[in-house]
């Protein structure tokens, strides 16, 4: 029985980042040699063990058959007898595909250092088109690590585009599309990932209802997303910068339903686009600002006021214009917060006469400003 460290925790180590999670590879066991020794088991697919006392994942080495469409569609088999070597051979990416034995001593069969030194996202083997989650992937770690020089090889380009006419992407879930989306939103350059996705042909399949805001380069919000990962570090702020569009053709709900968003990336986003027009314009009277006020929800929900503020500053800057209403609507909010509602009521008002009076008093209270 023989433990390597595997995957992510290698290529970070080698990369000198910190490195977060570490997985292992168990060769030379069964899953009854390592319930003996006190490893939990919790995989269901393929047999995987909590460590005792890390409680680090654990995988019996394994190889890969494919069975079917889609992610899930393989059979794993586990032996004794499968070395590391085989176990790598299936992994997705070659900078993925080393491990490190309890002496310290790299195995790297498949070239990964290599391509690890001429910053290479490339993938390991033909059994990558087994797999259309790997396409996402590759296209989040072209994310992750674009500050740091990688591309993606144009073979695995190649490939992903193969997969991609063949519908293999047609088999992702969405909720498989949102864990990886959100996760590349949470990077130094989310814009690559919704670039490689487009290049490849996969953002229309996964994305449809924005694909099209990404056929030029650089777009609008591919400018956006490179503004909001300065500015923002909120992942919902940067989806309304990803998917927002200047013009939109209510693709936008669409979208967020079938993919089944978060409720709160969906009300910014959609919001947003409601009104992202004003934005271009050079004025606001007194009314539309409070008219904004009031579909941003800055009354009830001051968060997510800010994050629609944020959102549509940011595409405005992408779209060139130069003025900011930020500053602007927040002192707006503060000044007809100031009013005192029961000062109205104290005069009898309620109901429609209660409502009109106070924006009456909230227009007039902007429009001091």
């Amino acid at each position: 029985m023989k433990t390597y460290l595997v995957g992510g925790a290698v290529r970070d180590k080698l990369l000198g980042l910190p490195v977060k999670d570490r997985d292992w590879m168990v060769t030379g066991a069964t899953p009854e040699d390592m319930t003996r020794k006190g490893f939990r088991p919790v995989g269901q697919d393929f047999p995987v063990f909590l460590h005792p006392k890390s409680n680090e994942e654990y995988a019996l080495a394994r190889t890969e058959r494919k069975s079917g469409h889609g992610y899930s569609g393989f059979v794993f088999h586990t032996s004794p007898d499968i070395s590391v070597e085989d176990d790598l051979l299936r992994r997705d990416l070659t900078i993925n595909a080393i491990a490190e034995d309890e002496q310290g001593q790299l195995i790297d069969p498949y070239q990964g250092q290599q391509d690890l030194q001429q910053r290479i996202l490339r993938h390991v083997s033909p059994a990558f088109r087994e797999d259309p989650l790997r396409i996402l992937r590759v296209a989040r770690f072209a994310a992750r690590f674009y500050e740091l020089g990688f591309t993606v090889a144009e073979e695995t380009l190649s490939l992903m585009q193969e997969m991609v006419s063949e519908g293999e992407a047609d088999w992702l879930v969405a909720e498989r599309v949102w864990q990886e989306t959100t996760r590349a939103l949470d990077s130094k350059n989310p814009e690559i990932y919704f670039q490689v996705l487009y290049q490849v042909g996969a953002l229309q399949v996964v994305m449809p209802e924005v694909c099209a805001l990404y056929k030029s380069t650089p777009s609008l919000n591919s400018s956006a997303l490179q503004v909001a990962a300065i500015e923002s570090k909120d992942t919902v702020v940067r989806f309304a910068c990803a998917t927002v569009a200047e013009t939109p053709e209510q693709k936008l709900a669409k979208l967020c339903q079938r993919m089944k968003i978060p409720v709160q990336f969906k009300g910014v986003a959609i919001i947003c686009e409601k009104v992202l027009s004003f934005w271009g314009q050079d004025t606001l009277t007194a009314e539309e600002s409070l008219t904004l006020l009031q579909q941003t929800d800055g009354f009830r929900r001051p968060e997510r006021f800010e994050q629609i503020l944020d959102a549509c500053e940011i595409l405005a800057q992408a779209a060139g214009h130069n003025h900011s209403w930020k500053e602007y609507l927040n002192k707006s909010l503060a000044a007809c917060k100031a009013l005192n509602v029961q000062d109205f009521l104290q005069q009898g008002l309620k109901g429609k006469e209660l409502a009109d009076a106070l924006n009456n008093a909230r227009i007039e209270a902007i429009r001091q400003l």
